[in-house]
């Protein structure tokens, strides 16, 4: 504890923080796993925006760089949007 004092603390105390200290670790890896899946979605999903179009209207690579540098203008803090990674997703 933080004040030091041990002896207020029920025999149980050390169960229960194990129990929780599980239950976190669990949520945090099916949060973890939960995103990943969502992700490899959403870059499906790109990649066949990108393909659709690029075999309709004839997109070349200016247009996968251009996207590339708006997409990651928009969204700073996200990575995986460079020209290489959008090929990759077609």
């Amino acid at each position: 504890m933080a004040d030091g004092d041990d002896s207020l603390i029920p025999t149980e105390y050390p169960a229960l923080l194990a129990d929780l200290k599980e239950r976190i670790h669990a949520a945090r890896m099916r949060a973890t796993l939960a995103a990943n899946a969502e992700l490899t979605l959403l870059y499906w999903d790109i990649g066949q925006a990108i393909s659709k179009r690029e075999q309709a209207q004839g997109w070349g690579a200016k247009v996968i760089k251009r996207l590339s540098v708006d997409l990651r203008l928009a969204f700073p803090d996200m990575k995986g949007l460079s020209p290489r990674n959008l090929l990759y997703m077609r």
